[in-house]
């Protein structure tokens, strides 16, 4: 039978069941579309990204013996939609089948769904074979369960899968988790090895992105670009992250430095994203490594990298296909500010934003404290729309696709689904910024300066007239009674210097 089947550029999983064996009736499919390169204006790395990895793919599967049809961005069969494209291709080598496997993003399931039924021919949709976990899977776990414990969810994969267990019933070094060992800043004399590089040449796709005039944002330096975008370059980063970061990426996998934009982070979510590698044989081959490795490396640097792929990734993605398509619109505290222009220029006088901005334009990376704790923090303080904070990490971030981001952005950073994802809102003032990294030793603002002054942090009072605003929100939230008890005893004089100060920070936002 004629098959034609459909990948899209986050499905590069070579190991799929799909590739098993060569037939010469199946002819797969993948295009570079305007669809997707505009839905929401990205990161230049991020498109480079996608458009890279995808062409590697393709001969990767053509390598194998496959047949392979592949429209770059500006080829003349291209009509810049999956459903054109499809369909053309369906009428010119007279497919009898179509089959995809099912998309991560409500908006692409959609359409793939609403295109298979208007066909007259078979159709079949498939799993991706990458994730631990099924789509209705969390929802499942949490039915008719008024709040989801991403804890007790972790728990349950750690036993699932037996990764850091002594049986079945008991963890690894007695406790589940070793966060509290991972609070810790960097402490400027503890080497940190170079993040290892491909150093592969993008000109031609940077040059077809110029010709087409595809809107991007963000930077990128030179032609050279040194993600790992194929199966064996994330073999190879896995393994030198695993021989020279895993011993302290626990201890100082919150820290923050000015001079150090990836730590000990191993620089692999893009590829785990487009599943061109596997969260499970991500977490095996640590778990392998710091098992031969004992005790040079200790438990609560291993865990707390297992924690956030099979704890936070599968949960949040549980979260996405449980609450969606409602959860894109929630917006339960009222935020309506406009996201200052700062994102996207780097251009604040606040250094600590100023860093982790420019990281991102630099890079089309940060790590999850610099998006929780800075910029999402700063957004949420200001009050700002989610829908922009929602549409700028989408875009920024080269691992950024909606399933992740709009869980840990609108839930976790900006508190919009009211407390469904995070059991409090992820707010502090400057002591927590200055206390995880050195942005504070060199800014022009004083982060120990706490009522309202000029030169004061500017997120000081931004965090107290947050919490005067939106109190009524979570006054009945044991986790914020210390600090709504500091509140209540602040002085009037205090408490309306702040409002002011932030205030004016809301309303001028450049000008800081």
């Amino acid at each position: 039978m004629k098959t034609l089947r459909y990948l899209l550029g986050d499905q590069l999983n070579h190991q799929h069941s799909w590739f098993d064996t060569v037939d010469d009736d199946v002819i797969y499919h993948m295009a570079e579309m305007r669809q997707e390169t505009d839905y929401v204006l990205h990161h230049i790395q991020k498109v480079v990204a996608f458009f890279t990895a995808m062409r590697l793919f393709a001969d990767r599967l053509e390598n194998a013996g496959h047949t392979v049809i592949y429209y770059k961005l500006d080829d003349k069969r291209n009509q810049q939609d999956p459903v054109s494209n499809l369909s053309q291709l369906i009428k010119e080598h007279k497919i009898q089948k179509f089959e995809w496997q099912a998309p991560d993003e409500v908006r692409l399931d959609d359409q793939m769904r609403a295109f298979a039924k208007a066909l007259s021919i078979d159709t079949q949709g498939y799993d991706t074979e990458h994730f631990l976990t099924k789509r209705d899977e969390l929802a499942k776990i949490y039915e008719g369960k008024k709040r989801m414990t991403m804890e007790y969810f972790y728990r349950e994969m750690r036993r699932k899968y037996d990764i850091l267990m002594l049986n079945e019933k008991q963890p690894e070094g007695g406790k589940w988790n070793f966060d509290h060992a991972n609070r810790n800043r960097w402490d400027e004399k503890t080497p940190i090895p170079p993040e290892l590089s491909s150093e592969r040449d993008v000109t031609d796709i940077l040059k077809l992105l110029e010709e087409q005039k595809v809107k991007t944002f963000g930077r990128i330096k030179g032609e050279k670009f040194d993600w790992p975008l194929t199966y064996e370059e994330a073999r190879e980063t896995l393994d030198y992250f695993n021989e020279n970061l895993l011993e302290h990426f626990g201890t100082f996998q919150d820290a923050m430095h000015t001079d150090q934009q990836y730590l000990y982070h191993s620089r692999i979510s893009f590829a785990m994203n487009a599943k061109i590698i596997s969260p499970l044989e991500i977490v095996r081959r640590v778990v392998n490594y710091y098992d031969q490795n004992k005790p040079r490396i200790d438990i609560a640097q291993v865990e707390g990298y297992v924690r956030q792929i099979i704890g936070w990734r599968e949960f949040m993605r549980g979260v996405y296909w449980k609450e969606m398509p409602a959860y894109e619109k929630l917006n339960k505290l009222d935020n309506k500010n406009k996201l200052p222009d700062f994102y996207w220029t780097g251009n604040t006088g606040m250094n600590c934003l100023k860093h982790c901005v420019n990281d991102s334009l630099d890079n089309a990376y940060a790590h999850h404290i610099q998006r929780l704790m800075v910029t999402g923090n700063y957004a949420l303080l200001t009050m700002t729309d989610p829908d922009e904070v929602d549409a700028w990490y989408l875009g920024v971030y080269i691992d950024a696709i909606q399933w992740v981001e709009l869980p840990n952005t609108r839930g976790m950073s900006q508190w919009a689904d009211g407390g469904l994802v995070a059991t409090k809102p992820y707010v502090s003032s400057g002591s927590y910024i200055n206390k995880m990294s050195n942005y504070c030793k060199s800014c022009k603002y004083k982060v120990s300066k706490k009522k309202g002054e000029e030169d004061a942090c500017p997120i000081n009072s931004l965090y107290w007239n947050f919490l005067s605003e939106k109190g009524n929100y979570f006054k009945g939230n044991p986790r914020m009674n210390m600090v709504f008890r500091i509140l209540d005893k602040m002085d009037n004089e205090t408490l309306i210097a702040h409002q002011k100060r932030a205030q004016w920070v809301i309303e001028h936002p450049e000008e800081v």
